[in-house]
């Protein structure tokens, strides 16, 4: 009868412990949850763990409702923090996915083509792009002196025949084609990261527009201090030309220091017209994209008509294609 007894209680001692386990694990995943969303809210992202996390900050949302529904019956006070969580970064990212305000009508046309080309991207495919959606800049990302080449030979020459190249051997190289005259502007700021070409595009009215093609390193380890500085170093909106900022940011509108270059007068395209939540890299046969770092970014006297993401093979990144009204 002791037997019994004894054996009984350590079974009935032994429950708990899984549970306590399971509590204990499901207020630690609703702990990296809130405290994920505190740290978008306050911009407050420090390291390359978090600065990359903030990346994933859509998915952020998905993951803290799928923890409030699992967790409503079982533990309903870590329930209700992850719904507060998924509330908080969903109210950051949702507005994404909804035109800010109505296409523009109005305007002189100005159309910008960005891709970062990995250094092997399918020419032809590029300039068929080129072609059909004739841009009147186009900026290239990670271009070698190989895919000059292969561009000019595919036909971009033609389409394209004015250019402020700074190509490299690497993923350094960067440059800028236009349908319509460019001038250097070397002096506009200092590049921190790839090379980063800034050019005046001459329009046929006798307007001039600036273009920047961006691409800093992107901020893993080390790296992250020199891209918070690369992004702070991107020229202003000015008072007198239309400034565009156009590239492979490696930043989404969920970082800190991408927001804070917003603020100083520049307006995201695709959150616009509501395609910012549209994922631009990695675009591969394993992996589909899943996390948006390539960005129009338009001076905030500009209105955006259009954008379209774009597929490209053989570069792991989408193209981001954006038409814009200027006001002149």
């Amino acid at each position: 009868m002791s037997i019994t007894v004894e054996v009984g209680q350590e079974e009935d001692g032994a429950k708990p412990a899984p549970r306590r386990r399971r509590r204990w694990l499901s207020w630690l995943v609703v702990a990296f949850l809130a405290v994920w969303a505190v740290v978008r809210v306050a911009g407050a992202e420090g390291g390359s763990f978090l600065t990359q996390l903030m990346t994933l900050t859509p998915y952020g949302a998905v993951l803290a409702l799928i923890a409030a529904v699992a967790l409503v019956r079982r533990n309903r006070r870590a329930a209700i923090v992850a719904l507060v969580a998924c509330v908080t970064l969903a109210a950051t990212v949702l507005p994404r996915a909804f035109a800010v305000s109505a296409p523009a009508a109005g305007g002189t046309p100005f159309k910008v083509l960005t891709i970062n080309l990995f250094g092997r991207a399918d020419a032809r495919t590029v300039v068929d792009l080129v072609r059909r959606l004739q841009p009147d800049v186009f900026s290239a990302l990670e271009l070698t002196h190989w895919q000059v080449a292969a561009l000019d030979a595919a036909g971009l020459a033609e389409l394209m025949p004015h250019r402020v190249l700074q190509a490299e051997h690497d993923a350094a190289g960067s440059g800028l084609y236009g349908r319509h005259p460019l001038t250097a502007l070397p002096g506009l700021f200092t590049p921190i990261g790839h090379n980063m070409p800034a050019a005046a595009l001459s329009l046929p009215s006798g307007a001039k527009v600036e273009v920047v093609a961006v691409h800093p390193n992107p901020p893993l380890g080390r790296m992250v201090g020199e891209w918070n500085a690369s992004l702070a170093a991107l020229p202003p909106p000015s008072t007198g030309p239309i400034r565009v900022l156009a590239g492979d940011f490696n930043a989404s509108l969920d970082h800190e220091a991408m927001r804070d270059l917003l603020d100083k007068g520049y307006r995201d395209a695709a959150h616009e017209v509501g395609r910012g939540l549209t994922p631009t890299w990695p675009n591969t046969r394993v992996l589909p994209p899943f996390i948006t770092i390539d960005h129009v970014l338009a001076d905030a006297r500009a209105r955006v008509r259009a954008v379209e993401v774009l597929d490209v093979p053989r570069t792991d990144h989408r193209g981001v294609f954006a038409e814009l009204r200027l006001p002149i």
